[in-house]
């Protein structure tokens, strides 16, 4: 299936994008960016914007969509918290977003570990505004709570597909856990924006992913971000179709919610610009 033209990006240059890349090439940072290889990463890194991954480069699942590696990762590096908090402060953000691998193999999934990040920026770098990426930590309650202690500005997790569609595009998730994780984050700290994402173009149905996005509000998000799905390698799943963009704009319309939609659109893309 051949690349429409509204799917060709060009990657502008820049020298911030020489400078962030100086500051991750030794290894010991990560960013989803470079990770899951998203078509987006020459232009936020001449914006001198990114998405940094704790908790390692190696992802405990296995969803098919995702290029993030996938095994058995290391135990979390005590010392990545501080030197998140450098990289942000040599790059002057003041608006920094965090996302992790999947870390099922801890007990707690990485929530304190989350927790400690954010407390060491908020000690380094004067006010940052901190988004965070979670994962749906196995649907345990007391590390949902850790994180949402460490007061984030925005809490984030992703549906990433239609209900039906999770056997094929995410089988070690479950739905109804993600969805309850945002439902109940909401409930426990209404003060704090909450913010989800899912993908288009894997064989979903429209009518699905109006119900996703109803059962998003009912939750209590406050934002969905909706993209296009594209292979991040020839060994992952290939998309069903190509959303058109005038599809995208219909997304905009639905009530009750900010829904941030395109065919580059990620959860992360200009996050500080969002709200």
């Amino acid at each position: 299936m051949a690349l429409p033209s509204f799917l060709i990006k060009r990657v502008p240059k820049h020298k911030n994008m020489q400078s962030i890349r100086d500051l991750l090439q030794d290894g010991a940072l990560h960013t989803v960016c470079e990770s899951a290889k998203c078509p987006n990463i020459g232009e936020c890194f001449s914006r001198n914007t990114l998405t940094f991954m704790i908790l390692g480069d190696v992802c405990t699942r296995s969803c098919h969509f995702c290029g993030v590696s996938k095994g058995t990762p290391l135990p979390p590096d005590l010392t990545e918290p501080k030197r998140i908090a450098e990289a942000v402060k040599k790059l002057g953000l003041n608006y920094v977003v965090i996302t992790s691998v999947t870390r099922d193999d801890l007990p707690d999934g990485g929530a304190g570990h989350f927790s400690a990040t954010l407390n060491v920026l908020r000690s380094t770098v004067n006010d940052p505004r901190i988004e965070i990426l979670i994962p749906d930590f196995e649907g345990n309650p007391l590390a949902l709570q850790t994180v949402l202690d460490a007061n984030p500005y925005v809490l984030n997790h992703n549906i990433e597909t239609v209900p039906r569609l999770y056997a094929k595009v995410r089988p070690q998730a479950n739905y109804k856990r993600s969805l309850d994780l945002i439902h109940t984050a909401k409930r426990l700290r209404p003060d704090i924006y909450l913010k989800s994402g899912f993908m288009v173009g894997l064989g979903e149905e429209k009518a699905e992913i109006f119900k996703v996005l109803e059962g998003l509000k009912e939750a209590g998000c406050d934002i969905v971000t909706i993209g296009q799905y594209l292979p991040p390698s020839r060994e992952h799943i290939k998309p069903e179709r190509y959303v058109l963009p005038e599809e995208f704009e219909e997304f905009k319309q639905f009530e009750g919610l900010k829904v941030i939609a395109g065919p580059f659109i990620r959860s992360s893309y200009r996050a500080g610009e969002v709200i």
